[in-house]
């Protein structure tokens, strides 16, 4: 893996930044020690979209889910617990 001193992270910060993106990751030094190592972020796909209702048919929703348990939390805050 590619190691680059500060100062020439700072000269040639979007080049690296790039070569990091196509997947060659760097670390960066300062007096000779690691810093940090730069790595491609796993973005999503340009043009690709996330399923809605992707388990449908999978679960069921209760009829009454808005007010389950409303009894046991009315009876809480009556108590003052």
């Amino acid at each position: 893996m590619r190691t680059v001193d500060m100062h020439e992270a700072k000269t040639h910060l979007s080049s690296l930044v790039d070569a990091a993106a196509e997947g060659n990751p760097f670390i960066i030094t300062r007096a000779g020690k690691p810093v940090v190592k730069v790595i491609a972020v796993e973005a999503q796909v340009s043009g690709e979209t996330r399923r809605l209702g992707f388990l449908a048919g999978r679960i069921s929703v209760p009829e009454d889910f808005d007010r389950m348990g409303a009894a046991e939390i009315e009876a809480r805050f009556e108590d003052g617990k």
